[in-house]
């Protein structure tokens, strides 16, 4: 597994999705990928333990992809050795109304991971860009002033939304949270593929919606979109991996190991010295806990 450069997953100039591959050739076993993975979890287990005692940092990942690409197992899989006080997932849907009443990127500002935390957010703000650009009739629900049709959207609200993300993130990480951005690749063949599979497993049914044939209808559109958000928002402090995502063992394998090998880096981050008063009478408490 060690032959893997995670640099070719990072997204430094503009892509073309539709040239990226899918999945990654390699002869790596499922047997070797699934201990991989552990083995890679339990080093950022450590990690998160000790950027929970330093508390300077907070960590975001942002999951994005197509129905079925993988979100939901991947967030089980790779984050399953945290300790749960150090790790919070927050899953997208449809904005409430209250949320409807603020900004699009307030409820995300809310559920920003809290310094020594991860945040992991499935499905994220890039909602704002994908799903509302391929229904353009949801943004109406926004109340944002001068849009009361479709046709009252300007030609260039798109690139000041992409704008706004790119201060949003620039804001975020300057302030202490660390980004990461993961687009897990799917083909559309594999998608069908799991759809299919969903309607045949008992225990899978209820994943199943109409929505997911319509929302399949729109894969180009979708594709075009992503995209687009992807070549927008990729930067320096705040940048995109595309993950090949057929493969799910070996998807969750590339994520755990970029954040590793990202989080490794931060060689400042380390566990604070003990205070002082404490180190200069240690054995006094040795002493005294010994007696009770």
């Amino acid at each position: 597994m060690q032959e893997i450069n995670s640099q070719s997953f990072l997204v430094t100039d503009p892509v073309q999705l539709d040239k990226t591959p899918t999945v990654l050739e390699t002869d790596a076993t499922k047997k070797e990928k699934k201990k991989a993975l552990k083995e890679v979890g339990k080093k950022l287990s450590k990690m998160q333990d000790t950027m929970y005692a330093h508390n300077r940092h907070g960590v975001l990942v942002c999951l994005q992809g197509m129905d079925t690409s993988g979100k939901d197992s991947l967030i089980r899989e790779v984050f399953s050795k945290f300790n749960p006080r150090g790790v919070v997932v927050h899953s997208f849907k449809s904005p409430s109304k209250v949320e409807l009443q603020y900004d699009y990127l307030w409820r995300h500002y809310l559920t920003l991971p809290q310094k020594g935390k991860y945040a992991i957010f499935n499905r994220s703000h890039y909602e704002n860009v994908l799903v509302t650009r391929v229904n353009p009739g949801f943004l109406l629900k926004e109340n944002i002033p001068g849009l009361e049709r479709v046709e009252d959207i300007p030609l260039d609200f798109w690139e000041k939304r992409f704008e706004q993300i790119r201060n949003f993130e620039k804001h975020i990480t300057q302030n202490g949270t660390i980004v990461f951005k993961f687009f897990l690749h799917l083909s559309k063949d594999e998608q069908r593929q799991r759809l299919l599979r969903r309607l045949e497993k008992k225990e899978k049914i209820w994943k199943f919606t109409p929505s997911d044939i319509s929302e399949r209808e729109l894969w180009d559109d979708y594709q075009k979109n992503y995209e687009e958000a992807i070549n927008n928002t990729s930067t320096p402090h705040a940048p995109w991996h595309i993950i090949p995502a057929d493969d799910k063992k070996m998807a969750r394998y590339l994520v755990a190991r970029i954040i590793h090998e990202e989080m490794s880096k931060f060689t400042n981050i380390q566990e604070p010295a003990p205070d002082q008063v404490v180190k200069d009478n240690l054995e006094v408490y040795k002493d005294l806990l010994s007696k009770t």
